[in-house]
């Protein structure tokens, strides 16, 4: 390897050959996509992934905080208004790899120094064929940079509110058949309080974070129209949820190998590998706030994930297909002490199993003349095997030892669409998709607490299935400017909730004992989410500005019976009904700019039963570069530079967790 770096070092500068990408995306027409370019990823006021997806309207986490201050497993990706739990509706991609941690589904932020993502494709709309299993309401691809985005060396620095640092580097090594990428990333802070003034108590403290990241990348030709691409990535997330006894951290190491012919028949083959694990405590908080005692020590949640992928695009005319077999195998556990006495664990307890999904897909798409169709279909085998849920006193005798009943079965995802050109400035375009997605390891056989809410796991829940369709055209302006707007209507049966089973005080299967004013749910199959909206997009250049409008309305309301019954009629837990981003920028010569994104989400609610609502809220974030020399700028940036309350979450007892307030930035970035 060091004799790589040395002959790259000093090779000549050369046109680069190799691209670093992967295959041109499958089931392109039709679809309703955003793209992020590299500039306006860099100039996020945050730096952060999440605050980037941000861009497009309709693209939510679980919770409002971000990764600075949210449990890490609060944290998710979906679409259209699909969303009420905390695993992801939406399938995250790095170079094609899925990033949904294989245990929980949930999406490790920090993970991803935004200086190394090139691109990020927003496709809206579920159902693929081509992504597989997890795509119910959309699809986030990312892309690495490449040579041509980026510089041979680059660094930024910035000092922040509450004694914050955020740094980043990135080094670039290349010739014209190979280059090599080495980056880094570290953040940390004090952190503020989450809880709001008001409500605060003695026990109420700042959160702190520290977090750090680092990934190596290679990208080789070994032969005429071959490129081989391996990427090595790792980890470190810690986070503090404000009070006592609630620390919580996270540690990876992901590797694939991609290899990509791009000769007459198009080829790929991918392989790859995520090694996780995590750690969390938590706390019972008595209702003065003056107290905060452990209730659970959830030491360990080791989890794997393996998978792979072949795809052969031949041409046949002027039609494009696409063939493929996929694969991905997962398996987790969950170790933990629990009912504490005097300060000290009384038992212990490990659950979890195993998953695998395994596909074949194939894809058409065809023009004809001002129009082109799509059409894909795979077919998927899928299985719940090994699943074990163990609890025992401490060096006594055991009190649960199950061994659930292996599970497997086969589902479908489609898509037919269609775009038709009218004139030169408008295309129209419509799809109709079904989707599914397996329950995680997590919502299976994990239990969970959330202040005085305690929430049970559900060995026997069956996979997700959506089926939707959309309407929506695309303008093109004059000046370059872009308008996209899109009708759609979903239908996700079987959707995987927590559901209120009860109220404290009582004694709860699993969950064990919740005190007067908690809440015990259940993770359960509803009959189904229905939801409808419009999303619209505008952008473009004028001169030395620039701007982009993005909005997103929702309607989506829980169909259910049964023992769900009384959530009939409501809306997901966590879904506003409206959002809004929209940023006014500047680009002069050299490194100056400055932008400002408004951002507003309205009201959503807390629970399943909407007793419990979040307000709305309306930030305001900016960012200013000006250049020191050739090589050099200083950058200032602001988050909610208004310090509005942006509420995060309500506990049953009214208590209010809110997102980040005020923070200011000021650092260098380096070329």
């Amino acid at each position: 390897m060091l004799s790589l770096f040395l002959g790259l070092a000093a090779a000549e500068p050369a046109t680069i050959i190799v691209t670093g990408r992967g295959l041109s995306a499958g089931e392109t027409a039709g679809a309703a996509v955003v793209v992020l370019d590299q500039n306006r990823i860099r100039q996020s006021p945050s730096g952060r992934l999440e605050d980037v997806f941000r861009d497009a309207a309709g693209v939510q986490s679980f919770r409002r905080s971000d990764s600075r201050s949210s449990h890490a497993t609060n944290q998710s990706i979906t679409l259209r208004g699909l969303g009420g739990n905390a695993s992801s509706r939406a399938l995250l991609l790095l170079d094609g790899v899925p990033q949904g941690d294989p245990f929980g589904g949930w999406i490790t932020f920090p993970a991803y120094a935004t200086d190394r993502i090139g691109e990020v494709r927003i496709r809206r709309g579920g159902g693929s064929a081509y992504f597989g299993p997890g795509a119910l309401a959309g699809t986030v691809e990312l892309e690495s940079a490449v040579p041509a985005e980026g510089d041979t060396a680059r660094g930024a620095f910035a000092y922040g509110s509450r004694d914050s640092l955020d740094g980043r580097a990135s080094l670039l090594l290349s010739s014209s058949r190979r280059f090599v990428t080495v980056s880094g990333a570290f953040a940390r802070g004090d952190g503020f309080i989450p809880i709001v003034a008001e409500d605060r108590g003695p026990i109420d403290r700042r959160a702190p974070y520290r977090q750090a990241s680092g990934a190596a990348r290679l990208v080789q030709e070994v032969e005429a129209s071959t490129e081989a691409q391996v990427n090595v990535s790792a980890f470190s997330d810690k986070r503090d949820r404000g009070v006592p006894f609630t620390a919580n951290r996270g540690r990876g190491v992901d590797t694939s190998l991609r290899l990509v012919g791009k000769g007459r028949t198009r080829w790929s083959a991918l392989g790859y590998a995520q090694l996780r694990n995590f750690e969390s405590d938590f706390s019972s908080i008595n209702a003065a706030r003056t107290t905060s005692t452990q209730t659970l020590d959830q030491y360990s949640v080791p989890s794997r994930g393996y998978g792979f992928r072949g795809e052969l695009l031949p041409r046949v005319g002027t039609a494009d297909l696409r063939i493929g077999v996929d694969g991905r195998f997962v398996s987790g556990q969950t170790k933990e002490l629990y009912q504490f006495v005097g300060g000290a664990p009384t038992r212990r307890r490990v659950a979890g199993g195993r998953s695998d999904t395994l596909g074949l897909f194939a894809a058409a798409t065809v023009p004809a003349g001002p129009a082109t169709l799509s059409v894909s279909g795979r077919a998927d085998r899928w299985s719940i095997r090994d699943g074990t849920f163990f609890q025992q006193t401490l060096n006594g005798p055991t009190l649960t030892d199950t061994a659930f009943a292996d599970r497997s079965g086969w589902q479908g995802s489609g898509r037919v669409a269609g775009e038709v050109r009218v004139g030169r400035p408008l295309k129209l375009r419509a799809a109709a998709y079904r989707g599914w997605r397996l329950p995680t390891l997590n919502e299976l056989y994990r239990p969970f607490r959330a202040g005085a809410d305690a929430t049970g796991p559900n060995p026997d829940l069956r996979p997700e299935t959506m089926i939707g369709g959309e309407i929506g055209g695309d303008i093109t302006l004059r000046g370059g400017w872009t308008m996209s707007f899109t009708a759609y209507e979903a239908r996700l049966d079987g959707a995987i909730a927590n559901v209120t089973q009860g109220r404290g005080p009582g004694t709860f299967p699993i969950v064990g004992f919740v005190a007067a004013g908690g809440t015990y749910r259940q993770r359960q199959n509803l009959d189904a989410i229905h939801s409808r909206g419009l999303e619209a997009d505008l952008g473009g250049d004028l001169g030395p500005l620039e701007a982009r409008l993005s909005y997103s309305l929702v309607d989506a309301r829980v169909r259910s019976s049964g023992a769900a019954l009384s959530l009939d009629g409501k809306r997901p837990a966590q879904t506003p009904r409206q959002q809004a981003s929209a940023t006014l920028g500047w680009r002069g010569p050299s490194e100056w700019r400055l932008s400002g994104t408004v951002r507003a989400l309205s009201s959503q609610f807390e629970d399943d039963l909407n007793l419990r609502a979040l307000r709305p809220a309306v930030t305001l974030d900016g960012f200013a570069s000006a250049p020191l020399g050739r090589r050099i700028a200083v950058e200032m940036r602001a988050e909610n530079l208004f310090n509005k309350t942006v509420e995060a979450a309500v506990s049953a007892d009214g208590v209010i967790e809110r997102a980040l307030p005020r923070t200011l930035w000021i650092g260098l970035r380096l070329r």
